[in-house]
């Protein structure tokens, strides 16, 4: 699923910029099985968005100590996510309700934004940052006309985003949190098509 990706800001009717894609059991294997996936952009190009339920082996704190910034609290127990097999060594950051400008930044909503440049981390680590945050590496990218066939395929089930999922569900209950919106049990859905 990697693929290059511009930023359009020309937004399409059917653009699925600000919802979310769950995946369907048919993605078993890898980074997207069981995953929740936040849309950042989506245009005739392509596509591109943060997998906000992978959690990594590693901390906000050793992301901090890898870039030699010196937090003011602990970070040791907020996880990074792995954002997507693109880019694995760039850090993406997902915020809400802040109004401070960064060096690099893409507004996805009025609310949400995702941000790429350091200062921003720096600003989390003093307590100066957006109160509501997620931290990933990487990101996820389609190129163009990879996701709507993938849609075609039944391998994502698409619903509008909900900020209070990314930013105030623990990780591991986001995937079924999304579900529940939709009214879906997520660990009832069967990978095996069959007719009745």
């Amino acid at each position: 699923m990697s693929g290059k990706f511009s930023v359009n800001t020309a937004r399409s009717s059917d653009s699925l910029r600000d919802h979310f894609l769950l995946a369907m059991p048919s993605l078993s294997e890898g980074l997207f099985s069981q995953s929740i996936t936040y849309i950042c952009e989506h245009g005739e190009s392509g596509a591109m968005g943060i997998v906000i339920n992978q959690p990594l082996d590693l901390s906000v704190e050793e992301i901090f100590e890898h870039l030699e910034i010196t937090p003011t609290r602990d970070f040791s127990d907020l996880p990074v996510m792995a954002g997507g097999p693109v880019q694995i060594d760039h850090g993406f950051v997902l915020h809400r309700n802040c109004p401070a400008n960064w060096e690099s930044s893409l507004k996805v909503t009025p609310e949400i934004t995702l941000t790429t440049s350091c200062d921003i981390l720096r600003a989390i680590a003093t307590g100066n940052g957006p109160a509501e945050h997620l931290i990933a590496l990487g990101y996820a990218g389609w190129a163009a006309g990879q996701l709507e066939q993938e849609l075609a395929d039944n391998s994502w089930l698409t619903l509008p985003a909900d900020g209070d999922i990314i930013f105030n569900t623990p990780a591991h209950q986001r995937l079924s949190a999304a579900a529940a919106l939709l009214g879906i049990d997520i660990n009832l859905i069967s990978g095996a098509a069959g007719h009745a």
